[in-house]
């Protein structure tokens, strides 16, 4: 097969002229024999017939002389492919076309092939009640004459043949040259041109083609739109840490004592580990936005073990605010998932649910089955978020502005990042007031929950 395929041209257009031009070459071919086989076949059945009735003419008689004897023909006229000849019944012959061409006496009615001087007659013998006829011609000759009239047979598809084949190239030709218009039209575009092909006259069967090429080029016109918005959204949020670093470095200079200059030392340390975790929370979520829109495989994941590990993870820092870290309830369900961008996704719902609980407050994790799906749920014991708020906040750099948070630094992109890979997984997130602490609930609805201790979910 690939053999076959190595001389194919890859042009769709030379494929189906090479296919058709072949396939009528064949069929010609084909035709051609037949009609040959039944030209000559049908000459025979001539030539036979013309035979017969030659010998059918004669059965009246034929003129006779004074002397009572049959008449010759001329000598100027004999011919020596075609013969006739008539016996007597007592096997006298009485006439010959021909002097010296008779064949012996054939007692066959009817026709045979008779060898006769060294070539082969077909002769029709008829008998009347006084006489034998009989009408002979030289095979040799019959076959030639049979054979120039099934060439002449073959004169129209010979000549018919190349016409269609013509027809067909334009035929094709015409047909593809939408899709060539379309070639042309994507070749002589601009880079950033990413508007939809035209697809006016176009085939049914390259239509879903460049239907599919348009979808394409929407998702990646929404991908480009995305990441022009992700870069001018980070170069207006590292425009105030960069501010803000610069005037520390200013006021690390101008510090008139060492108590001043250890001072304005914390406070820059302290604007570079914001600025670090700004253009690390940028880059994850860039990150995620890009497993989002190229759709990597997922496999099989333990979420409830992937909480276990992110609650251990973030225990120490709980302990810093004296915050009360738990997983009150973990089902062992597998989930389809990237296993990276899940454990993103669960260090920043717990990370941010740390960040606004205040002081001696109460951090719980949940994985629980819930129908068909598995629910990953974060609640805190902080002020929470207003319902009118809720939407914005999964926002890039959106920050909720509600009571105890002035003192709380962050970047906005917690959530969203939480989003993108949400996103990915085909899951969504809800945020809503926690019923038992009172804070903010986050929840994650995965769909495929697969239970290790039973069946499926549900």
């Amino acid at each position: 097969m690939k053999s076959v395929q190595h001389w194919l041209p890859t042009s769709l257009g030379k494929r189906l002229l090479l296919f058709i031009c072949a396939a009528i070459v064949l069929t010609a071919l084909l035709q051609g024999a037949f009609a040959y086989r039944n030209a000559l076949a049908q000459t025979d059945t001539l030539f036979d017939y013309q035979m017969q009735q030659t010998a059918f003419a004669l059965r009246a008689g034929l003129p006779v002389d004074a002397k009572g004897r049959a008449q010759g023909t001329p000598a100027e006229d004999e011919n020596h492919e075609f013969i006739v000849q008539v016996w007597t019944n007592e096997g006298l012959r009485i006439f010959e076309s021909a002097l010296g061409a008779a064949l012996p006496q054939n007692a066959v009615l009817g026709f045979a092939d008779v060898p006769a001087r060294g070539k082969l007659y077909r002769v029709f013998s008829l008998q009347t009640r006084s006489q034998v006829i009989q009408v002979a011609q030289d095979m040799r000759v019959r076959r030639v004459l049979a054979r120039d009239a099934a060439w002449r047979s073959l004169l129209p598809i010979a000549l018919l043949a190349p016409l269609l084949a013509l027809a067909v190239w334009w035929v094709v030709r015409t047909s593809l040259a939408p899709v060539q218009r379309v070639r042309t039209e994507i070749a002589s575009r601009r880079p950033h041109d990413l508007s939809p092909v035209a697809m006016e006259g176009l085939p049914d069967e390259v239509r879903p083609l460049v239907n599919e090429l348009n979808e394409l080029l929407a998702r990646m016109q929404g991908a480009f739109e995305s990441q022009q918005h992700f870069v001018a959204d980070a170069a207006h949020e590292l425009r105030s840490p960069l501010a803000a670093l610069r005037l520390q470095v200013q006021g690390l200079q101008r510090a008139p004592d060492e108590a001043s200059r250890a001072q304005a030392a914390t406070r820059l340390m302290s604007g570079i580990d914001r600025a670090t975790r700004l253009v690390e929370q940028l880059m994850v979520l860039a990150r995620q936005e890009e497993r989002a829109a190229s759709g990597s495989d997922l496999v099989p994941v333990r979420l409830d073990e992937l909480a276990v590990q992110a609650v251990a993870d973030a225990a120490p820092q709980a302990a810093l605010g004296h915050i009360d870290l738990g997983l009150p309830h973990a089902e062992p369900l597998t989930v389809p998932a990237q296993v990276d961008a899940l454990r993103v996704l669960l260090r920043n719902l717990i990370d941010n649910a740390i960040k606004y609980t205040p002081e001696g407050g109460t951090v719980d994790v949940r994985v629980q089955a819930d129908g068909q799906h598995a629910l990953l749920i974060v609640d805190d014991s902080g002020a929470g978020i207003p319902a009118e708020q809720r939407a914005d906040v999964m926002r890039r750099f959106h920050r909720a502005a509600q009571e105890g948070a002035a003192q709380v630094q962050g970047s906005g992109l917690g959530l969203a990042i939480v989003e993108a890979i949400a996103r990915a997984h085909g899951a969504q997130v809800s945020l809503e007031k926690a019923p038992e602490l009172g804070g903010l609930r986050v929840a994650v609805r995965m769909p495929g929950g697969h239970n290790e201790l039973g069946a499926t979910t549900g």
